[in-house]
């Protein structure tokens, strides 16, 4: 039986590379590991408990608590906005957090990792979403961490998944992300 791990992209950006970065784990993943790319958080409204009401949630919102309901754990990719978090990111844990302490993300492992273009690659950020993910109730998994920095200059014309020393990391980061999921079935 395969491990799901469901990927959050950050940025929406059409060229963005924590998108292909996204991608190359959807590529790379070991065996054992599936990851699927979550598509349409763009269409998602901004979290309001006033259209948060059950019978009549957002069809967008809905297919998030779904696919991340369905998934065994997460990985975030996330870019720096302004030293922090993207609001579109930051939205989709927002709306996972729900219903308070039963929501989507509930004791789930989540990775949070990404490049950006500054010299610590978006470390803030990621800090950031590490946070915002633990106070929503998931699982975040503090030691499973891959921030690439000069993302404009090193992916230019190299896709991450053909950047050997990205791809090695990212399979890691899966590989680790898959353990933390399959560790309490080991232990039972």
């Amino acid at each position: 039986m395969s491990v799901r791990i469901l990927a959050l992209v950050g940025s929406l950006r059409a060229g963005s590379h924590n998108r292909q970065l996204a991608e190359a784990a959807v590529k790379l993943a070991p065996e054992g590991a599936e990851v699927e790319l979550f598509e349409g958080l763009a269409e998602i409204p901004f979290y309001n408990e006033d259209i948060d009401v059950e019978g009549s949630v957002p069809a967008a919102a809905e297919r998030l608590r779904e696919a991340a309901s369905a998934a065994d754990g997460l990985i975030l990719f996330t870019p720096e906005y302004n030293g922090t978090i993207p609001a579109v990111l930051k939205n989709a844990i927002d709306w996972l957090s729900r219903p308070f302490g039963a929501g989507a993300l509930s004791a789930k492992p989540v990775a949070v990792v990404g490049t950006a273009f500054g010299q610590y690659g978006g470390v803030w950020a990621h800090d950031e979403t590490r946070k915002s993910v633990g106070v929503a109730g998931g699982k975040v998994l503090e030691d499973v961490k891959l921030s690439i920095p000069g993302s404009m200059t090193r992916f230019a014309e190299t896709h991450p998944a053909d950047d050997a020393e990205v791809a090695a990391q990212l399979t890691e980061v899966i590989a680790r992300l898959h353990g933390h999921v399959t560790e309490p079935a080991a232990a039972a």
